[in-house]
């Protein structure tokens, strides 16, 4: 037998709202509710009968409202479009790896996309450089100092403390290791073709790659969050030209001179730890330099200095360009820009030794 309505007299808004939901807790089977004697009705109110009848339909019963006005009821309707529907939850068999597999195939078909949006974008670079070689009045020497100054000039202290603490290490770790063979001479050699051919140039733009593509990136990306790139192309100024390229020839001019400052700094370290741990005087050290180590390991580690600076300026622009309206984008796309430019100058080192080995350089 059906049980007579539920009488709600009074206003139903959220003045009363702990009344109400003590009342409704009480509905635990099927019930009618009646609106009839309803005096004040508002979204608190709405709210706690839509989850008074979610509870009840839970409970696998029903609760019906009668003697509704028009104006409940819409209000009803609305608040329960409002309300936010609960997250469902895709059923995932054990063992089956399918989530790890789309989120691999999303980070790869993402970073695809990431490596031929740079490459289209070093191909525009080299582009306008074929053309400024043409229309040399197109470059703008001021820019071109500046960005050689605090890319080049600036990091000169951190790069030759760099080198010469790298010479240092090297000549130490050399002489603990020779000295038992009685070989304590051949640490020059270590240091010196290890230095000039690899690590001189090598850390080099590393530090760099953290200095200046990073820096690269944040003075772009907020060129960009402020619409100037935008700005600048509505006035017919190509970005490219403004601000990517003085940028990349400022570091190809630099970087080799950095590396050259890096490697005679890492030969003075070098030097300096064999005097005072082998007692090799800087005579006999010139002397063993000059008569075993080639000048062109000095020429095959700073031949790599422009490829290293390209890849640095090129990427350090690139996620500039990519940077969207907010502080956030711009954090990210600086610490990715650092990460890709030391990842690919150790690749590109890497593909360069593998070269030179095979022509027996």
């Amino acid at each position: 037998m059906r049980s007579s309505p539920e009488r709600l007299e009074g206003p139903l808004t959220i003045e009363t709202m702990a009344e109400t939901q003590r009342r409704l807790r009480l509905l635990e089977d099927g019930e009618t509710l009646d609106m009839s004697a309803v005096t004040a009705f508002d979204t608190a109110g709405a709210w706690a009968i839509l989850q008074a009848q979610k509870r009840v339909q839970a409970a696998g019963r029903r609760l019906e409202l009668v003697n509704l006005t028009e104006a409940q009821g819409q209000l009803i309707e609305t608040v329960a479009r409002a309300m936010p529907e609960p997250e469902k939850r895709r059923r995932t068999i054990p063992g089956r790896p399918d989530d790890g597999l789309a989120h691999l195939g999303r980070d790869v078909a993402q970073g695809l996309g990431t490596a031929l949006n740079a490459l289209g974008f070093l191909g525009e670079v080299v582009a306008h450089l074929f053309a400024l070689v043409l229309h040399p009045t197109r470059l703008r020497l001021t820019p071109l100092v500046h960005h050689m100054q605090e890319a080049g000039w600036n990091a000169v202290p951190i790069v030759s403390l760099m080198g010469f603490l790298i010479g240092i290490v090297l000549a130490f770790q050399g002489s603990t290791q020779l000295k038992p063979f009685g070989a304590e001479v051949y640490v020059v050699d270590l240091v010196a073709i290890s230095i000039l051919r690899e690590l001189g140039i090598l850390l080099t733009a590393i530090i760099v790659a953290g200095r200046s593509a990073s820096a690269f990136t944040a003075a772009i990306g907020s060129m960009k969050m402020r619409e100037e790139i935008d700005a600048m192309r509505v006035l017919g100024l190509d970005p490219i030209d403004r601000l990517v390229l003085p940028r990349v020839l400022a570091l190809v001019i630099l970087l080799p001179a950095l590396g050259f400052i890096a490697s005679m700094a890492g030969l003075v370290g070098g030097g300096l730890m064999a005097w005072i741990d082998l007692g090799i005087t800087p005579g006999m050290f010139r002397t063993q330099l000059l008569a075993n180590t080639d000048v062109s390991h000095a020429i095959i580690g700073l031949v790599k200095a422009p490829f290293f600076a390209v890849i640095i300026a090129v990427i350090g622009c690139h996620q500039g360009m990519q940077v969207a309206g907010n502080a956030e984008s711009l954090g990210q796309h600086t610490s990715r820009s650092v990460v890709q430019a030391i990842f690919l100058v150790i690749v590109i080192d890497a593909l360069f030794s593998i070269f030179f080995a095979v022509w027996g350089l």
